[in-house]
């Protein structure tokens, strides 16, 4: 019987995650479709009510966290990160986990960039909570950046971190000066399509930036990473996280692996086809 699975996002028309799952079910002979289901947040109910027919899903933004009271169940990951990229629908009963921080990692260590010393992460939602708790995990020193609007919410990511690691994590003004990182992580929405002329930072606040991570994929080439470009700063965007997060999905859902020369053709191939279809 034909597998179903979805991504359930808002906005969706950038998403790139059907044609990267369809290929990945296709190496895993596995009969499965694979469907963008576009969920503005007043419609998530309802929706996650028609996925239990399902036999799996992705969240994008602005579910990632929002998904969780409706869970049945979460993994460690999931509970270690507090935000859910992932559910496996099992006995009619939904398993919620994450594998955004096993995706930002293995998409560093392609790019062969450190994940070490100090790190500024952009924004404090789903991906950005994830990649901080990570960052925090591993004992780095971690500075979070958000708009003024999201001062609040950011305080108090920052005192969740201070609490579970027992380490000062500063929460400062995006739009305030930067001091010097080894890296920066765009965890936000800024720069992504259809509006690729943003950029969460200034080429002055990325002079005494060491890498930079962007993880909107959509555009390849962001804003933030050209300017980091022009500065002889290395800068990799999300098409790799995009792509080993859904590996780690395929994992989650029924054990499946995969080879790297396959991993790195899905991302070349991803590439592409999201220029054939954006013009980028």
């Amino acid at each position: 019987m034909q597998k179903r699975y979805a991504v359930i996002g808002h906005p969706l028309g950038h998403t790139m995650s059907p044609f990267i799952h369809s290929r990945l079910f296709a190496l895993s002979s596995v009969d499965a479709v694979y469907e963008a289901i576009p969920t503005p947040p007043e419609n998530l109910s309802q929706t996650i009510n028609l996925l239990k027919e399902y036999d799996g899903f992705n969240i994008t933004i602005p579910h990632k966290t929002a998904v969780l009271p409706f869970l049945n169940d979460i993994t460690p990951e999931g509970r270690l990160y507090g935000a859910v990229n992932t559910v496996k629908v099992q006995g009619g009963k939904l398993i919620g986990h994450s594998t955004d921080a096993e995706g930002f990692a293995c998409a560093l260590s392609l790019a062969n960039i450190p994940i070490g010393g100090s790190v500024l992460i952009l924004g404090c939602g789903g991906a950005s909570r994830t990649i901080a708790t990570e960052c925090a995990k591993r004992g780095l020193d971690i500075t979070l950046a958000v708009r003024q609007s999201s001062m609040q919410k950011g305080l108090a990511l920052a005192k969740e971190l201070e609490t579970q690691f027992g380490k000062k994590v500063p929460c400062t003004d995006i739009l305030s000066p930067m001091g010097s990182f080894s890296l920066a992580v765009n965890g936000t929405p800024v720069g992504m399509h259809p509006n690729p002329d943003a950029s969460p930072l200034t080429a002055d606040q990325l002079k005494n930036i060491d890498f930079v991570f962007d993880a909107v994929y959509n555009p390849e080439d962001t804003l933030l990473i050209k300017t980091a470009a022009a500065l002889n700063k290395k800068a990799v965007s999300g098409m790799g996280m995009l792509v080993m997060q859904a590996v780690a999905a395929h994992k989650f859902w029924y054990g499946a692996t995969f080879s790297d020369s396959d991993i790195a053709l899905i991302i070349k191939d991803a590439n592409d086809e999201m220029r054939r279809l954006f013009n980028d």
